[in-house]
């Protein structure tokens, strides 16, 4: 049987299973996650000219575009959402998979849970069985690619799962999804892209929920996809890429994070702050910063005098000096105001970075730095550290709820946080209704 109709197998037995309290619990974290990483993206460049050629050419339709005080039909509100979710960074991770699941599954299960009428229940399922394939898939691959290879694998799984697709439609779903996923050059046997630069394209995350859904609707008009494309040993890891399904509980494993950049900036970070605050360091009596990491981090492009708003999220050193200079909060969120600072650039240049064998020979299972900081003639030396939000110490409900406070705090008032947390506490105790009004209702500042 081919691994397509394997994974579809998967999807329709889990229609039939009870979904227990650990998984509706993580589901429901993701959820409020993904919504305080969407509420402090709205903001950003990339989801704003999203809205604009959504508006353009998608008009018509009611499902809502979040916090924008307009609607849209499934493409344009799965485009317009994931878009705002991925923008600054701050959607969940996942380890062994390599990219981020939540950005791209969790708004589409939104809109087709409210097409569907779904039960809070059902809609909490489908993103535990989105997360459960997405992750199955992008672990398997043998080579690295951005998350929109592997993440629509994820958005067909949760959506044939409100929609009752049958598992022949849904295995060909599947096929339609993973040819028409952006980023194809990756799914080769190619040579590696040079280092990853910011843009608001996100890894291809929300333009490849978008075709992953358009594929489920043509393959549930009879289009059909190439079944094989999975059974194939030189791109994936074949035994047992299927097997675990409804095992791994891939989303009781995912990371959160608790800055506005890219994953293998946070440690980085979060060791600087560390021992800045336990010398009393003077950020402008900094004369070098030296960071120890693995290679991972590495490829980032990492511009002392990065090119854009976004392309401050994939540079350490710039990352390095914002906070030196301004504190964690100057992450969190990332805002207009921090682009194309001198003083900032000035300390990024001071900034060298190196590879650690050590460090290095434990990535990808974990994402560990040390920081040297030279200072009015001294060197201080930070401990191997790895950043907030990892699954080994995860955030509370708590933590997550001050998470979306902070992040959002630019462009909500605190009377339409505390409706959007009310609501989000309402549907992990079983009502998502008030939670998919506040997503329709409150507008937030979009700059």
């Amino acid at each position: 049987m081919e691994i397509v109709r394997r994974l579809a197998a998967y999807v329709a037995e889990a229609r039939d299973q009870p979904l227990s309290a650990d998984l509706r619990e993580a589901a429901s974290r993701a959820v409020l996650d993904l919504v305080a990483a969407a509420a402090a993206g709205i903001a950003a460049p990339g989801p704003r000219a999203v809205r604009q050629v959504v508006d353009a050419t998608m008009a018509g339709g009611d499902l809502p575009v979040w916090f924008a005080g307009r609607t849209s039909g499934l493409a344009g509100a799965i485009w317009c959402n994931a878009s705002a979710a991925a923008a600054l960074d701050l959607d969940d991770g996942h380890r062994i998979a390599r990219g981020h699941p939540g950005a791209a599954v969790i708004p589409a299960v939104l809109a087709v849970a409210q097409q569907a009428s779904a039960t809070t229940e059902e809609l909490l399922q489908a993103i535990v069985v989105g997360y459960e394939v997405g992750v199955s898939v992008g672990a398997a691959r043998r080579f690295y690619a951005n998350t929109g290879m592997w993440s629509g694998y994820g958005v067909v799984a949760a959506l044939g799962f409100l929609r009752r697709t049958p598992p022949e439609q849904l295995a060909h779903a599947f096929a339609i999804a993973g040819i028409g996923a952006p980023n194809q050059l990756h799914a080769g046997a190619g040579p590696a892209f040079r280092a990853q630069e910011g843009s608001d394209v996100k890894e291809g995350i929300p333009w490849s929920s978008v075709t992953a859904a358009g594929g489920l609707l043509m393959a549930e008009a009879g289009h059909t996809g190439p079944l094989g494309l999975l059974d194939n040993d030189e791109h994936f890891r074949l035994e047992g890429l299927a097997d675990g399904l409804g095992r791994q509980h891939y989303i009781t494993r995912n990371y959160m994070k608790f800055l506005a950049c890219c994953r293998h900036c946070h440690a980085p970070v979060e060791a600087l702050l560390g021992v800045m605050t336990r010398n009393a360091i003077d950020p402008h009596h900094i004369e070098a910063i030296e960071v120890a990491t693995y290679s991972g981090a590495l490829r980032l492009a990492n511009r002392p005098r990065p090119q854009s708003f976004t392309d401050i999220q994939f540079s350490i050193p710039y990352c390095l000096g914002l906070v030196a200079l301004d504190g964690i909060e100057a992450l969190m969120p990332l805002a207009d105001s921090a682009v194309d600072r001198l003083d900032v650039i000035a300390l990024a240049e001071k900034v060298a970075l190196r590879l650690d064998p050590e460090l290095d020979a434990r990535f990808p299972a974990e994402t560990l730095s040390r920081v040297t900081v030279r200072a009015a003639g001294q060197s201080f030396v930070s401990p191997v550290t790895a950043p907030s939000g990892e699954a080994s110490a995860a955030p509370s409900w708590e933590d997550l709820e001050d998470k979306l406070r902070r992040a959002s705090r630019i462009v909500a008032t605190p009377a339409q946080q505390e409706r959007l947390l009310d609501a989000l506490r309402r549907l992990r105790a079983g009502d998502h209704m008030p939670f998919f009004a506040a997503l329709a209702e409150i507008r937030l500042g979009q700059g």
